[in-house]
């Protein structure tokens, strides 16, 4: 049996994985990990650390497991929220919780936990590893509702091959099954919802840390704007200028806002509600459609340069002409759409089947090819 260090969250996900490893036998260690614990931008007291670390040691001392705590933060915000704020203050969604396992679990988590004689680190997540003879494989978990494969799409085979999943083969009703049977103080807890570490916050407030205020224009685009009668391609996106449209407000600073929001806007008088469809954090403006099938909502495809390609392994790699069909994903829980991918030259290429709504650059696009996650990378 091999010795596993769990990454004891608090949480009943990882609480039933540490559990499931010592019943196969594992010599199992669980470690806390102290990523952040400024709560001044939190929500009420959503994922408050102190909580959670309590949680993770009465859980270690009921399965009767070693536990350490460790401080990440500083590392967690130089790596995570340093990117936070830079992609945002350059107009981008980025995505913290896929570069949270790349970077903190599986990568600054994992070599303490080598140094502490681990043969691998295991968490909670609803996902899955397989093994053929090009190397390991990313699957999805088997439960399709809690599926997160997507906020690991960014591992590497080495990251993998000392990986394990145990509850990847589970569903949430029975993880919270065996919670319950064993009497773990986490079996009822709720889940923990936002940003990876940090818990729920209100973005504006949590992002004023350091990005200033600037007020701006907000501009709707009509939804029969002529504009929309040119063909969009994949890589391309309309770019609008105020004169496309009408000011219909003003907003706080264009970097606060994400494509695809309609919340905090705080612009009446309409029927259905405004959705962001662009922002320009040059002229610092904001444009908005009426309606979630605006047709500044959606767009036809997107483009990942070569330099931000990820593949979970080299053999399924893409040369420039190769032309391959995958399901692909934009955010978490969004359903497998149908897409035609082309390498380029200049990069990636993915044609969706249907338009999809809400392309955010920043944001990770992944690829499937059944249950098996292929590659990922940022969308430019």
């Amino acid at each position: 049996m091999a010795r596993v260090v769990v990454g004891l969250s608090g949480g009943v996900d990882s609480s039933v994985a540490a559990y499931l490893l010592q019943e196969q036998g594992h010599e199992v260690i669980g470690v806390f990990m102290k990523n952040w614990h400024d709560t001044d931008f939190t929500i009420s007291e959503e994922c408050p650390w102190e909580e959670d670390s309590k949680d993770a040691l009465l859980i270690a001392d009921k399965l009767g497991i070693p536990f350490h705590t460790i401080d990440l933060s500083e590392e967690y915000y130089e790596r995570i929220v340093s990117y936070m704020f830079k992609e945002y203050e350059s107009g981008r969604t980025p995505n913290p919780d896929v570069l949270c396992n790349r970077e903190i679990k599986f990568d600054t988590f994992l070599k303490h936990a080598l140094k502490l004689g681990a043969d691998y680190v295991a968490t909670g997540h609803y996902c899955r590893k397989g093994e053929s003879e090009t190397g390991f494989e990313l699957l999805a978990g088997k439960d399709g509702n809690k599926d997160q494969s997507y906020f690991l799409c960014q591992v590497s085979q080495e990251q993998l091959a000392k990986a394990l999943f145990p509850i990847g083969e589970l569903e949430k009703p029975e993880v919270r099954r065996i919670a319950k049977e064993q009497d773990l103080i986490t079996a009822e807890k709720r889940d923990s919802q936002g940003l990876c570490f940090i818990g729920k916050v209100k973005l504006p407030d949590f992002l004023k840390q350091q990005l200033k205020e600037k007020k701006g224009n907000v501009v709707e685009i009509a939804r029969d704007w002529s504009g929309y009668k040119q063909e969009l391609k994949p890589t391309e996106e309309h770019q609008y200028i105020e004169e496309d449209g009408k000011i219909v407000g003003e907003h706080i600073g264009a970097h606060f806002y994400t494509i695809g929001q309609r919340r905090g806007l705080n612009i009446g008088g309409y029927v259905n509600p405004l959705f962001i469809i662009q922002t320009n954090t040059t002229t610092n403006t904001i444009y908005v459609g009426e309606g979630e099938d605006h047709l500044g909502l959606s767009r036809p495809g997107l483009c990942i340069t070569a330099e931000d390609i990820h593949w979970i392994k080299d053999a399924d790699k893409m040369n420039v002409g190769d032309i391959r069909e995958y399901q692909v994903r934009i955010r978490y829980r969004q359903p497998l759409v149908a897409a035609h991918l082309e390498m380029t030259t200049d990069g990636l290429i993915i044609r969706f089947a249907e338009n999809q709504k809400a392309v955010a650059k920043g944001q990770f696009a992944a690829w499937y090819d059944g249950d098996v996650l292929v590659g990922s990378g940022v969308i430019s």
